[in-house]
C-alpha cells in the first residue's frame, strides 16, 4: 500500500472479462504493460478463468480466488439476433440481455465491496454507441448496451465518495471477432455513419480503457466516453 492509503500500481490486480479476443484481449495486455496484474475470464480461448459471466456463482469465485480486485473491465458480450425487431424472441432476449447486463451486474456486484473496503478501485464498462443511437436489426444489442450506459451512470453516483468510480466506453465499429459475426449489411451501414471512414481497433480502445483504470482519472465518474471516429452525436 502507499502512503495515501491505495495499493501501488504494481500490486493491483485486473479482471478483464472476455478476455480472449477482441477489445478484452487488447485491454488485459495493455494494462499488464501498465504493470498490472490481470485476470482474463471468457468462456474459451487462452485464458486465466473459463467461466460464464451469467453465473453469478463462478464469477464470485474467481474474484474471491484471486483475493478481490482492484480494476474490472467489463468486456465480454455478444451481438444477439441480427434481424428486425418483429423476428427475434423472447429467447435471443433473454440471452442477449443475460450476457451483456446481467453479466456486468455480477462481476460488479462481486468485485464492488472489496473495492470500497480497500477505498480505491477503477471500473470500466464497455458499452456502444448503439446503446445511444439505436443500430437497425440490432435491437437487442441496442437496449442492453443502453442499459449498460444507464447502470454505469446510476452506480458511479453511488460509489462517487468511496475512491471506486465507474465509467464506460462507448465505441463505434471495432475491428473484432464479434464484429465480424454481424451482418454485412447492418456492418456497412453503421460503418458508413464514421466520419474518420474507418473502423477502430482494438488497440486504440485500450489507450482508453489504460487511462480509466488508472490513478490519472480522479474526477470522472457515472460517465461515457466515445471512441467513434467522430460519430457520437451526444
Amino acid at each position: 500500500m502507499s502512503s495515501n492509503g491505495t495499493n501501488t500500481t504494481s500490486a493491483r490486480r485486473a479482471l478483464v472479462t472476455g478476455g480472449a479476443s477482441g477489445l478484452g484481449a487488447a485491454a488485459a495486455a495493455r494494462l499488464r504493460a501498465d504493470g498490472l496484474h490481470v485476470i482474463t475470464l471468457d468462456l474459451a480461448g487462452d485464458v486465466d478463468v473459463h467461466a460464464d459471466v451469467t453465473d453469478e456463482q463462478a464469477v464470485a469465485a474467481a474474484i474471491a480466488e484471486a483475493g478481490g480486485v482492484d480494476v474490472l473491465v467489463n468486456s465480454a458480450g455478444i451481438v444477439g439476433p441480427n434481424k428486425p425487431l418483429v423476428e427475434t424472441t423472447a429467447e435471443e432476449w433473454q440471452r442477449t440481455i443475460a450476457v451483456n447486463v446481467l453479466g456486468t451486474v455480477a462481476t460488479m456486484r462481486a468485485s464492488i465491496p472489496g473495492m470500497v473496503d480497500r477505498g480505491w478501485g477503477r471500473i470500466v464498462n464497455i458499452a456502444s454507441m448503439a446503446g445511444k443511437d439505436g443500430n437497425p436489426n440490432l435491437a437487442a444489442y441496442s437496449a442492453t448496451k443502453a442499459a449498460v450506459i444507464a447502470l454505469t451512470k446510476s452506480t458511479g453516483k453511488e460509489l462517487a465518495t468511496t475512491g471506486v468510480l465507474v465509467n464506460a466506453i462507448a465505441p463505434a465499429v471495432i475491428d473484432t471477432p464479434m464484429n465480424a459475426k454481424t451482418a454485412p449489411n447492418v456492418l456497412e451501414h453503421i460503418t458508413s455513419l464514421i466520419p474518420m471512414k474507418r473502423v477502430g481497433t482494438p488497440e486504440e480502445v485500450a489507450e482508453l480503457i489504460a487511462w480509466l483504470t488508472s490513478d490519472k482519472v480522479s474526477f470522472s465518474t457515472g460517465a461515457v466516453y466515445d471512441i467513434s471516429g467522430g460519430r457520437a452525436t451526444y
